[in-house]
């Protein structure tokens, strides 16, 4: 009887053969689920690895989207901002008229006569060496 009773009242995963030792608890290894689990655990881990092999191979796709993204964005920013500016009162007309007046001067000083379009032909040729090189 006296058995029973200490059956009863020991806390479960107490030893009673050897004071103050617990018994082993069954680890994760021994459960039937971490066969599943483990496959999962090692592409997490090597995670990064796999997204950066995946990011240098599309590299250039990846920059070039980037780069497509980017210039969508600024292109409906600067919409928005002209269009702010044209909701100004006698902003957006006097912008017309400093437009019209520059392509006016610019027809005049160099397409007007044919010195002038060599002139010009010269310059944009000098530009574009300074910036390609000369073998451009």
């Amino acid at each position: 009887m006296e058995s029973q009773a200490q059956e009863k009242t020991t806390p479960q995963g107490l030893n009673t053969e050897v004071p103050g030792t617990m018994t082993k608890q069954p680890s994760i290894t021994d459960q039937p689920w971490q066969e599943w689990l483990e496959p999962v655990i090692d592409v997490l881990s090597n995670a990064s690895n796999y997204i950066g092999q995946w990011f240098n191979t599309y590299k250039q796709l990846l920059t070039t989207l980037g780069i497509i993204l980017l210039a969508i964005i600024s292109v409906k920013i600067i919409v928005a901002v002209l269009g702010a500016i044209g909701d100004i009162p006698l902003l957006a007309p006097i912008l017309q008229l400093v437009g019209l007046s520059y392509t006016a001067w610019f027809v005049w000083r160099y397409l007007w006569k044919a010195s002038n379009r060599q002139e010009l032909m010269a310059e944009f040729d000098a530009l574009k060496n300074q910036i390609f090189g000369e073998n451009a």
